[in-house]
């Protein structure tokens, strides 16, 4: 799965020159957390995020109801905004695991998604991302979710979808991933739909060197 199959396209962007009071209206209209800014062409001038439209607490507490009401009133986008060389970017064909590695190691919630000339296409955000996981392992479809775990070598994933293949089972999602405190091991995450739990967990229990860990309806 990449960017462009989950990004949100022609997301809402607004100009430097936009009031910040606009820009928190917008987001709490749209339901939204991060704006682009961009200048004619769409070209990222840099990024507001509700976390940059939130007045630091020292400066509430010296200032009156007034005097908080003239300072929000007097900024504008481009006062608040993560300037472009500040914010991280991704192009429409990288991988969703790379743009949530990019996330992850920098503790961001979006990248804004731009082309070869730096205009904005769409914006990923965490959320996108974990809704595209969700799908990548069967979340949506009704059926039976199995974890299984083997050792990390040649021919233990084969025999697997031997079983499956003999009793002509489908399956909806596969995920691996390295089992936690347990070097040279993987636990398989398998969604198969429409088949009994016993008769998964009796198949399974019979793989050499292979252990059933979870068995359990995903509806």
């Amino acid at each position: 799965m990449l960017v462009k199959d989950r990004m949100t396209r022609h997301p809402i962007i607004i100009s430097p020159t936009t009031k910040a009071a606009e820009a928190q209206q917008i987001m709490a209209e749209n339901q939204i957390r991060h704006l682009p800014v961009t200048t004619d062409g769409k070209r990222l001038e840099g990024l507001v995020t509700r976390t940059r439209l939130a007045l630091k607490a020292d400066l509430l507490g010296s200032l009156n109801m007034w005097e908080i009401s003239r300072q929000l009133s007097n900024l504008t986008v481009k006062d608040v905004m993560v300037k472009k060389e500040n914010v991280l970017t991704i192009a429409a064909d990288r991988t969703i695991e790379r743009a949530a590695k990019l996330m992850a190691d920098h503790k961001i919630g979006c990248l804004p998604v731009v082309d070869a000339d730096g205009a904005v296409e769409g914006i990923i955000s965490e959320v996108d991302v974990l809704r595209s996981y969700q799908e990548m392992l069967g979340l949506p479809v009704d059926g039976l979710r199995v974890t299984v775990r083997m050792p990390n070598r040649k021919g233990e994933f084969a025999k697997l979808m031997k079983v499956m293949a003999d009793n002509e089972w489908g399956v909806m999602a596969v995920g691996t991933y390295p089992t936690y405190r347990r070097e040279g091991f993987y636990d398989v995450v398998l969604k198969i739909p429409g088949v009994p739990e016993a008769e998964v967990r009796t198949a399974f229990s019979q793989i050499a060197d292979q252990e059933v860990m979870d068995v359990r309806d995903v509806v």
